[in-house]
C-alpha cells in the first residue's frame, strides 16, 4: 500500500483544509515548533 496524499480538515491545529501530497519514496515533515507536524 502506498499513501499518495493526506487531506486534513478540522483536526487539532488544522481548522482549514490542508492537503499534503506524498510523491517520492521518502517524505519528511519539517517546520517550526508548534506548527502541527505531530498532528499529521
Amino acid at each position: 500500500m502506498r499513501i499518495k496524499k493526506i487531506e486534513i480538515i478540522g483536526f487539532k491545529s488544522f481548522a482549514d483544509r490542508e492537503v499534503v501530497h506524498v510523491d517520492d519514496r521518502i517524505t519528511g515533515v519539517i517546520g517550526p515548533n508548534g506548527c502541527g507536524k505531530s498532528n499529521i
